[in-house]
């Protein structure tokens, strides 16, 4: 059997069994309504569909905003309180780290040492199971050599979360409870209290949370704060009386004794219950009378020690963060919450205020990542319909028939729910790459349903009463193997990105996966189910009634039974316009009625019937589009958008419908005339290899003097190269603020400082709210320094929507962009003592923070043997980057490395030996004196206070008061420290940082929005090397560079594409060969692929140019709406670039195949006869490929309008496919002139010979 034969076998089948296929088309909608990640479209849904499919229970696909592309790494967080960052390094993370560098699969180590606590970041391969190397970690950490750790230091594991966990921040504020108003009348350490001990523990209890931390406000402790001189007079040592609290709290079990046959518990109860009892506590007896604490000291409830804090628009505040756990879908944990946060909001304390108002503590959130996610869905759920709309109108207008539109059209939304639920069972995650990847495929998916249905339809016209289905079967399996192979070579396009690794794959893979399930499941749809659909919609040619009235006609026309399925569509119709969608109800109407009209209307107006049912439609379809799209924005009037929406829709589809009626003169002419024209495709691919390389890389071997004319001279100017980048930004609706104060400056300084830039920024009109932190969280992912800044900028969404309904602009009118609001930020933050940041956005910045170790999208990360060196060596390097054009300078900062000002308190040790001191005993004393030392806990009720023991404050807050300090010696007597030490004020670090045990920091930059990240670094490489070779840098002996940040993931993306592209061009060069059998055919499909991509990159060189569409319709320039700015080539740029190549490879596909199959069938033996084959086979199958042309372009015009969340992300990817497509017009001359080029040759030369294979 042939192949051609197989296919109407298994065709024929599905034909046959037409309810099977109803039932699975029934099944295939459910569970894809039941599994869509949309809930706008869900709410609409049950305003259209039955209650029988609406109201299906939903498990929807779990959604986030960008995949999770964070490295898989671990946490080992150890504290040490009052100890220095230098103390940290030596004695716990180089250490732990030397340890933690041998477990399996461990990519690289980093680290941070900081006052008080080190945190190590344990980076493993990416092929290494989450859970499994927490264990590894946990086995290694209970297994550490005995003395490697001092002791008091454990080191334990982080949360079980990623870079990215960070899902939720709150604050706790005083809120009218009637009306929401901010009013107050809490302190700092009442809602530190609360949320510590009552609102981190409901929240924690939440599912898929993996921990919830507090930030801001006051931890309240028990402080006895100790007179040195009533010490000295009586004698006591100081560890003496903390020795005596600490044993003054304490609960004993004895045993249980039975009195009277009942059995009793004994307790002996001795815990610490309030302020009085710590006061209450005796230190020691002199001369029979009892010396209490309260004698030596005073008790109080203070504030402790803190490195951290939390201001909202220049108040301070407390919250606290909310980390979901790995795996969780970052939507549904914080759904959970929100359910959470309801029932307990009831329970929160309400006071009454001094002026009668009530005030209730309020959580309120200030980052949600679930409104990102949500706006992310929308802005591709907005696309997806526009595209599903304007796919119907070019198909009716190039097609001409409503019912042939609705048998393509029906295989696209199911074809999309049926990738949903591919997703559901695949666990690929909805975000805007996997959703991009459903909307780049639009074109492809489409053109099957095109090529099938339009082969179809004219063996359908052709076919005698009663052979209709095998008509059917017949059209289907002539194109059903080109379609196959064409799908099959896309699919194949992708394995580029399947092959990505690192960040990039994690980016890019689910958008791989989606294309390929979008691809597969239309094409299963389209081979399968189309015939039968087409089975149930179309319709032979009806037959007018022989009555002479209309109303006798229109009653013999309802009596035939051709027209019962018209009276169906009707009645559907006519109950959909009263109980559900009234545009769906009329297009049903319109189906059904317009057949019925032609069985009654006069002969002369029958064949206008057709043409008024496409108008409606079309015109019903368009006010639906425009309603949808809006491009020129919600502002403005709906009748300019409509203009626009209709002018540009149906221009370019009379542009296309002129072009098939002079396509067959045109490629006359081109037959007649190859070499002339096959400059113009020569032209187009040189010209898109210039933009892409740039003219020196592609003409650089033309003779200089050729090269110096003012002609070649001015193309080498116009073409330089596009510049390179890892990923266009992703708009997350929020900035993320990180300036950092100088190292000296006090934990005071720096939150007044903090309390200014955030009051000034709330002054924006543009932002909602400004919260910012400096400092850590009470968390192991948070190991900020006091001197970092942290400030989650909202900003207002552009327009806001009125009770009415109109839509507002809310920005001023020099307002244009996001970047202009950054802009304005940069300028109002702008304070003394206070450096800029670079553009950063939250997720954004937790991303390059895991990867790359530093604040910021690029830096140099600098490594060497002291903290000395690496400190010049930052400096150096600041200076010669601020210098460099391309470099913002005001964002250039090297770390101060050793900046963090110190006083050294050294021991004399000739002077403690002749007192008999150890220095044992003099660090026991200070460290208890001045930084105070835990001695015990405070139980009250649910809550814990830390009982602390210190001297004074006026007996510690200077040099002076340090150096009268009393050391008790073992004799009783008591020495002043400054006696036994030399105080002395030095420089020291304030923070070390380590990759792989090596010493480590960061010169951190960021570059113009006008450059790409590529170029700036390697403009900067080349200047620092210019200037080392030259003498003028000269870095100290030991330190290494090296970039890090997007650079790093550019670089390996693109070696990495550098070997996959070429291998699956191979692939797909195999397939077509095994299709073909001809090497020369493939290589004609070939060469109209690479003129399709030069067109992609043409498109990005006009994106380029500052003239490109610079002008205005309505008012509205054009250049906006189209969103026309320079693009860099990123990764996305070639995503969407592989995706131009599956789709021009289809069309080229679909053309060399009937060109095969005609010149099978007529065997033309001179070169008349195999032009006019050519000419047929052209103007065959001109039309399904202008109409995948067609609908590829306009279905990606909403793409590069929208100015949505992720819309960003979005455009980079539809530019290559909007410029192949745009010269698609030539193209469809490319493979059918070569064609006729290599069939002329084989005449001339060879025995013509054509198998009826």
């Amino acid at each position: 059997m042939s192949t051609e034969g197989r296919w109407e076998s298994m065709l024929g089948w599905f034909l046959t069994h037409r309810l099977i296929v109803a039932i699975l088309t029934l099944v295939l909608l459910g569970a894809g309504l039941a599994v869509h990640p949309f809930d706008d479209l869900a709410e609409q849904a049950k305003q259209v569909l039955p209650p029988v499919l609406a109201d299906i229970p939903r498990d929807r696909v779990a959604v986030d905003a960008i995949p999770d592309i964070g490295e898989n790494q671990q946490i080992v967080f150890t504290t040490w309180p009052g100890r220095s960052p230098t103390d940290i390094e030596d004695q716990i993370t180089y250490p732990l780290t030397t340890q933690l560098l041998g477990l399996p699969g461990v990519k690289t180590v980093r680290s941070s040492s900081m006052f008080g606590f080190s945190s190590i970041y344990v980076i493993f391969e990416d092929g290494v199971e989450f859970y499994w190397s927490r264990s590894r970690i946990l086995e290694k950490l209970s297994a550490l050599p005995p003395g490697l750790l001092p002791e008091g230091a454990s080191p334990m594991l982080g949360p079980d979360a990623t870079a990215l966990g960070q899902v939720y921040w709150y604050t706790l504020e005083g809120r009218d409870p009637d009306t929401g108003e901010v009013v107050g009348g809490w302190d700092l350490h009442e809602l530190r209290t609360l949320q510590d001990w009552t609102v981190r523990h409901a929240l924690q209890s939440t599912p898929g949370v993996s921990e919830v931390a507090s930030i801001g406000g006051h931890t309240a402790e028990y402080q006895i704060d100790v007179d040195p001189k009533k010490l000295e007079a009586y004698g006591i040592p100081l560890t003496k009386l903390a020795g005596a609290v600490r044993e003054a709290n304490r609960d004993i079990g004895a045993r249980t004794l039975e009195i009277n046959r009942a059995e009793y518990v004994v307790r002996g109860v001795g815990q610490l219950e309030d302020l009085e009892d710590i006061e209450e506590t005796v230190v020691t007896e002199q001369e029979g009378r009892p010396l209490r604490v309260k004698d030596l000291a005073t008790v109080g409830l203070g504030p402790a020690q803190r490195r951290g804090a939390l201001d909202v628009g220049g108040a301070e505040a407390v919250g606290g963060v909310v980390v979901a756990r790995y795996g969780e879908n970052p939507v549904e944990v914080i759904e959970s919450l929100e359910q959470k946060i309801d029932k307990l909001a009831p329970s929160l304390p309400v006071r009454t205020l001094e002026n009668g108002r009530k005030s209730q503590v309020t959580i309120v959130p200030f980052y949600d990542r679930s409104q990102v996610v949500e706006e992310t869905l929308g802005t591709l759920s907005d696309a997806l319909i526009q595209q599903i709309l304007i796919t119907i109108v070019v198909v009716l207008v190039l097609l001409g028939n409503l019912r042939s539109s609705l048998v393509i059209s029906s295989v696209l939304p199911l074809s999309v729910l049926a990738t949903f639920g591919l997703m559901k069972l695949t666990g690929v995650t909805a975000n805007v790459m996997s959703l991009a990847g459903i909307a780049i495929a639009i074109g492809t998916m489409v053109d099957m349903g095109i090529v099938l249905t339009e082969n179809m339809l004219e063996r359908f016209d052709e076919a005698d009463p009663g052979e209709h289905l095998t008509a059917l079967k017949q059209g289907a399996a002539e194109v059903a193997p080109a379609v196959a192979t064409s799908v099959l070579t896309t699919v194949f396009s992708f394995l580029p990105v399947f092959g990505l690794t690192a960040s990039e794959g994690k980016l890019f893979h689910p958008l791989a996966y989606t294309k390929t399930f979008a691809l597969l499941t239309a094409l299963g749809l389209s081979l399968l189910f189309l015939p039968t659909f087409a089975s149930w919609i179309l319709r032979p040619r009806v037959k007018q009634a022989n009555a002479a009235t209309p109303g006798g006609r229109l009653l013999a026309a309802l009596k035939k039974t051709t027209h019962r399925r018209d009276i169906v569509l009707v009645g559907i119709g006519a109950a959909l316009l009263v109980w559900g969608s009234w545009w769906m109800g009329a297009l049903v109407m319109i189906v059904g009625a317009t057949r019925i009209s032609q069985s009654v209307l006069p002969a002369r107006f029958v064949r206008f019937v057709p043409w008024l049912e496409n108008g409606l439609v079309v015109a019903g379809v368009l006010v639906l589009l425009t309603d949808a799209w809006m491009p020129f924005g919600v502002g403005a009037p709906w009748s300019e958008n409509f203009g626009l929406v209709a002018g540009v829709s149906l221009g370019l589809l009379v542009l296309f419908w002129a072009f098939i009626q002079v396509y067959a003169p045109l490629l006359r002419w081109m037959l007649e005339h190859k070499l002339v024209f096959l400059t113009l495709p020569t032209a187009l691919i040189l010209a898109g290899s210039m933009t892409w390389l740039g003219f020196d890389s592609v003409l650089g071997w033309l003779p200089q003097n050729v090269r110096q004319s003012a002609p070649v001279a001015k193309i080498a100017d116009a073409f330089p190269g596009i510049g390179q980048e890892f990923m266009p930004p992703f708009d997350e609706g929020q900035f993320l603020y990180m300036p950092t104060v100088m190292p000296h400056a006090s934990l005071g300084q720096s939150i007044d400082q903090l309390k200014l830039m955030d009051a000034a920024i709330m002054q924006i009109p543009e932002v909602e709210v400004a919260v910012g932190k400096l400092g850590r969280a009470d968390s192991a992912l948070d190991p900020a320094p006091v001197s970092m800044f942290e400030t989650v900028v909202t900003y207002k969404p552009e327009y806001r929507t009125e009770p009415d309904g109109t839509r507002v602009r809310q920005w001023r009118d020099h307002i244009r962009s996001t970047d202009d609001i950054w802009k304005e930020i940069q300028a109002v933050a702008d304070q003394p003592g206070l450096t800029s940041a670079p553009k950063l956005m939250p997720i954004q910045t937790r991303i390059v923070m895991l990867q790359s170790g530093m604040r910021a999208p690029m830096g140099v990360k600098l490594q060497g043997p002291d903290l000395e060196s690496l400190e010049k060596a930052g400096k150096q390097l600041e200076e010669v980057l601020r210098e460099i054009p391309s470099v913002r300078s005001e964002t250039v900062f090297a770390e101060r490395v050793v900046g963090k000002p110190y006083l050294e308190i050294r021991m004399l040790r000739e002077e403690l030996a002749r007192h008999g001191l150890s220095v044992e005993d003099v660090q026991r004393t200070l460290q208890i004196a001045l930084s105070g030392m835990p001695l015990t806990t405070l139980l009250d009720g649910r809550e814990r206070y830390d009982v602390r023991v210190r001297y004074q404050r006026d007996s510690r807050q200077d040099i002076e008061a340090l150096g009268r300090l009393l050391v008790s010696t073992k004799s009783g007597r008591s020495i002043p420290l400054e006696q036994i030490t030399s105080l002395a004020y030095v420089k020291g670090p304030q923070a070390i940082k380590s990759e792989d045990t090596f010493l480590t920091s960061y010169v951190i930059f960021d570059h113009y929005s006008d450059k790409a990240e590529l170029e700036v670094v390697e403009e900067v490489r080349q200047i620092i090397e210019a200037k080392r070779k030259a003498g003028e840098l000269e870095l100290p002996a030991g330190i290494k560079y090296d970039f890090a940040g997007n650079y790093k993931n550019q670089v390996r993306s693109a070696d990495r594409l550098a070997v996959l592209v070429p291998l699956a061009l191979l692939l797909i060069f195999l397939v077509l060969h095994l299709q073909f059998g001809k090497i020369s055919t493939t290589v004609i499909i070939y060469t109209g692929v690479a003129v399709a991509v030069s067109g992609g990159f043409v498109l990005m060189w006009f994106y380029q140019q500052p003239w490109f569409m610079d002008f205005s319709i309505a008012g509205h320039a054009m250049r906006e709406v189209f969103q026309i700015r320079p693009t860099n080539l990123s990764v996305a740029v070639w995503v969407g670039t592989i995706a131009l190549v599956g789709i021009a490879t289809d069309d080229g596909v679909v053309m060399a195949t009937y060109l095969d199959q005609r010149f099978a069938r007529d065997k033309p033996e001179t070169i008349e006869e195999i032009r006019d084959a050519v000419l047929e086979a052209g103007k065959r199958r001109v039309r399904p490929c202008l109409m995948t042309t067609a609908t590829t372009l306009l279905a990606l015009l909403p793409v590069i309008t929208s100015t949505g969340r992720g819309s960003d992300v979005m455009i980079p990817m539809a530019i290559p496919s909007i410029g192949g497509m745009a010269v698609e017009l030539i193209t469809l001359f490319v493979v059918p002139v070569l064609y006729c080029s290599r069939e002329e040759l084989r005449h001339r030369f060879i025995v013509p010979h054509y198998s009826e294979e």
